[in-house]
């Protein structure tokens, strides 16, 4: 008998989690599992990747307690109190003191989520699969039956605001707790030590064939540029660091390298970058591509690949752009260097200007460099081919 999955996402959005999930579901034999995906919303480029056997099923009352979710509570309140609903600000304004006292939202969820009924059927297996995204972990541990249920962490839980008081409360519920990256474990064991017990290691999962097949599908860049091109994969919000690469640009262009800089996705800071691009007179060379569900022509084609994150959990563009043998320079965020190694596959940096600039100048200038960095990640691809094979 198929064992019943289910898995709970907020929405399809074009995001490494995202795509995370796609690879693994991918991979899950259909004679073994039944797979339901349970999303906040029906949102996102990712929506028709999703396989046609996979259920999909969405939260009723969330676009009702999305600004509530994601908005200071005290501010909402007055906010209510203003339109005149008042029961609504008191309530609010209630939870907002206790979350303050105890530093702990279950009870805040507990409300919200009052009028959305337990699901239907008991699952063989739960997982909270967006995490940390405290109203999923909650949802899965007290509104979903399930036999097993596994929390997933994908981000550096120093970085997010992670809630320790509703981990230590809601994560207990919790058989497993995986994180995807040796890094990002280490830091969650550290500061939630009553639950390290229960984490462990599980790496994202990114096909190398998929990523060099559809490297070969679509035209790629479409300008006739023959300088340097740099490329950028991740949505636009300050975590992804691309304030950083504008200004990095700013420097190469200022001592005369023929480099353009090109970024994929989309985000909150798009309008931000915008000007930020036109402030250091950057618009024809910072080129914000948007969103492209498939990245890997240009990964394929560009000449340099960098990602400049301020935190990531594991950065799953990292691992595709080796998969394409990419000159890789990276930030030291959580899981860089379980990926790269220094001067072998790549160059690695702390989160600066000054360094990010070195570190393409000395790419562009060494093309021995750049051949080496090439031929390393090529002989890793191999390596990582053949032992998947015996393993098979």
């Amino acid at each position: 008998m198929k064992k019943k999955v289910l898995f709970m996402l907020i929405n399809m959005n074009v995001g490494g989690t995202e795509k995370a999930w796609l690879n693994m579901v991918t991979q899950m034999p259909r004679e073994q599992y039944e797979i339901t995906l349970l999303l906040l919303e029906e949102y996102g480029g990712f929506l028709e990747s999703i396989p046609k056997d996979i259920k999909v099923t969405y939260i009723s009352d969330y676009q009702q307690i999305k600004q509530i979710v994601h908005h200071p509570l005290h501010v909402t309140a007055w906010h209510s109190l203003k339109k005149g609903k008042i029961i609504q600000s008191l309530v609010l304004a209630g939870f907002s003191i206790i979350g303050k006292l105890t530093k702990d939202s279950t009870l805040l969820y507990q409300y919200l989520l009052r009028n959305e009924p337990l699901a239907e059927k008991e699952y063989d297996i739960a997982i909270a699969y967006a995490g940390p995204m405290d109203l999923i972990s909650f949802f899965i541990a007290r509104k979903i039956e399930a036999k097993r249920k596994f929390q997933w962490i994908h981000f550096d839980v120093t970085k997010i605001g992670f809630n320790r008081f509703f981990a230590a409360k809601v994560y207990r519920e919790f058989e497993r707790i995986y994180v995807v990256s040796h890094e990002g474990k280490a830091r969650l064991d550290q500061l939630m030590p009553t639950l390290r017990y229960k984490t462990e290691v599980f790496p994202n999962v990114v096909s190398q064939e998929v990523v060099r097949e559809m490297a070969i599908q679509g035209t790629g860049f479409g300008d006739p540029y023959d300088g340097m091109r740099i490329l950028t994969v991740g949505r636009l919000s300050k975590e992804k660091g691309q304030d950083l690469a504008i200004r990095v640009l700013a420097q190469l262009k200022m001592v005369g390298f023929k480099v353009r800089w090109y970024c994929i996705g989309d985000g909150k800071e798009r309008h931000e970058y915008e000007k930020l691009i036109e402030a250091h007179q950057l618009e024809d060379d910072f080129i914000l591509l948007g969103t492209k569900i498939n990245p890997y022509p240009f990964m394929k084609q560009c000449d340099i690949y960098v990602q400049p994150s301020r935190h990531e959990g594991s950065c799953i563009t990292l691992t595709e752009a080796r998969y394409l043998s990419k000159p890789i320079i990276s930030t030291k965020f959580t899981g860089a260097c379980e990926q790269i190694k220094q001067e072998e596959t790549g160059l690695l940096t702390d989160f600066d200007e000054e360094q990010i600039y070195q570190a393409i100048i000395c790419l562009i200038t060494d093309e021995g460099l750049q051949r080496k960095l090439i031929r390393n990640l090529q002989l890793e691809c191999v390596e990582c081919s053949i032992k998947r094979n015996i393993e098979v």
